[in-house]
């Protein structure tokens, strides 16, 4: 199966996902990886079974230019609506400036996270995406997604203790936050393509966490229509 990974932005530096990925050729897949947006040709999408964006709006890590134009926006909706897999991870949940329709196509947008944390992953109910997987825990960005697809069968959640100063929980939220239970994955269809949403992923021991592994395995297969 071939495979596109998209990464690298100023807070997400491209190795993390691109070495979480890399075990994947050991499994059959063939993977391309681009760091630089502009090295991006949208033509390119019917080339690949799925495609993983783990990439927020940014051109590179150094260069915070806007990548996803109308048109690149309209690609990756046509490309999934004609039977194409589309895998956003992390970071490829942030909103850009000019990004509506493609959000809403996936069906979701970033809110905000706090400081990094204990952050236990565990499946919510069965799906093909969730086969064999069981419930870790690693250090990581606690995302907190605004769901905006009525259709979003979210299989995933994770849960973060209350950490800092109770009292702090409005005028500084980063360090000093509430517990919290959010949605940690969903899958959609649109059209004859899938879409999978899936929040873990800054740090390179997530993706290379066994059970992260297998959570990736399976939504490759599943959007690929396996």
């Amino acid at each position: 199966m071939r495979v596109l990974l998209l990464c690298d932005d100023h807070y997400h530096p491209g190795n993390v996902p691109d070495q979480g990925m890399q075990p994947f050729k050991q499994k059959g897949f063939a993977l391309d990886v681009i760091y630089d947006a502009a090295d991006f040709n949208p033509a390119r999408l019917a080339d690949y079974a799925v495609v993983i964006t783990a990439k927020m709006d940014q051109t590179t890590q150094t260069d915070t230019t806007p990548w996803r134009t109308p048109a690149i926006q309209d690609a990756f909706i046509q490309y999934v609506e004609n039977g194409g897999g589309l895998i956003v991870a992390h970071s490829g949940t942030v909103a850009g400036a000019d990004t509506a329709k493609l959000d809403e196509f996936v069906g979701c947008k970033f809110h905000w996270h706090p400081a990094d944390c204990p952050t236990t992953v565990d499946v919510v109910k069965p799906h093909p995406i969730t086969a064999g997987v069981t419930a870790f825990t690693e250090v990581d960005e606690h995302y907190h997604l605004a769901i905006t697809a009525p259709d979003a069968d979210i299989f995933l959640a994770s849960y973060a203790a209350a950490q800092g100063d109770p009292a702090k929980v409005e005028s500084e939220p980063y360090f000093n936050a509430v517990a919290a239970v959010r949605a940690a994955g969903y899958a959609v269809k649109r059209g004859k393509g899938r879409v999978c949403v899936l929040t873990p992923g800054h740090h390179l021991s997530v993706w290379l966490n066994p059970q992260f592994q297998l959570l990736l395995e399976n939504a490759l297969n599943w959007c690929a229509g396996k």
